[in-house]
Parts: structure tokens; C-alpha cells; sequence
């Protein structure tokens, strides 16, 4: 495989301002909208130029938010730190930053829709 082999995510969403609230508060970020495709659909920040995938908060008829199946990681400096917003922001943290070793370190958390995300740092 020449590219990384993820390219895009979606976290499926029941209440699109809630979660958008939720993402922006966690990573101080503002999350752009893609437009009308028949569904809300914002996007996070990203530069096609960098190493890592892009992806959206999307609310589609169909598609449900929950756990349990694929995890997907956020990139942090310091994962402590966006872990510290996450029930300010309505969320809950599941696994505080532990170490993983040569990989550096994680946390788990819980959105506001029923996601489990990962927060992942070097330090």
C-alpha cells in the first residue's frame, strides 16, 4: 500500500449541535459545514498535505452513533489536556491518560452522542 490505508472518518451523530459543541470544546477547533447532501455533514480541520486522516461529524438517516466496533484516535500534544474538557463539555472520560509504552500515551472518551473516541499523544 503506498498511502496510509484510512483516508477519511465519520462520527455519526443524533443532535448535530450538541456534538459539534462537544468537538469544539474538546478540541478548540471549529468545525466546518460541507454543505447540503441530504444530510448535516461538518468537517475538522485538515490539510491534505499532512500525514493523518480527515473526517466529519455527520447526521444520516440510517446511520447511528454508538460504540463498539472501530475506535478512532485524535491526535493531541498532550492528550491530559483534551481529556480535561471532556465532561466540561458533556462528555465523559473512560480511561484516563495511561501509558502505552514506546507509543506514548491514550486516553478513552465517551461524546456526547454514544462515541467512543481515543485521545493519543507522544507525551
Amino acid at each position: 500500500m503506498a498511502v496510509n490505508p484510512v483516508i477519511w472518518f465519520e462520527l455519526y451523530v443524533n443532535d448535530m449541535a450538541r456534538a459539534r459543541a462537544f468537538y469544539e470544546a474538546v478540541f478548540e477547533v471549529a468545525l466546518e459545514s460541507m454543505g447540503d447532501a441530504g444530510m448535516e455533514y461538518f468537517a475538522f480541520p485538515m490539510q491534505n498535505d499532512q500525514v493523518g486522516a480527515g473526517g466529519a461529524l455527520a447526521k444520516m438517516e440510517g446511520m447511528a452513533p454508538g460504540g463498539g466496533g472501530t475506535l478512532i484516535y485524535f491526535h493531541c500534544d498532550d492528550c491530559a489536556v483534551e481529556e480535561s474538557r471532556v465532561a466540561g463539555a458533556g462528555g465523559t472520560v473512560l480511561k484516563p491518560k495511561m501509558s502505552i509504552g514506546a507509543y506514548g500515551f491514550m486516553s478513552l472518551v465517551l461524546d456526547t452522542e454514544g462515541n467512543t473516541i481515543g485521545l493519543h499523544s507522544q507525551a
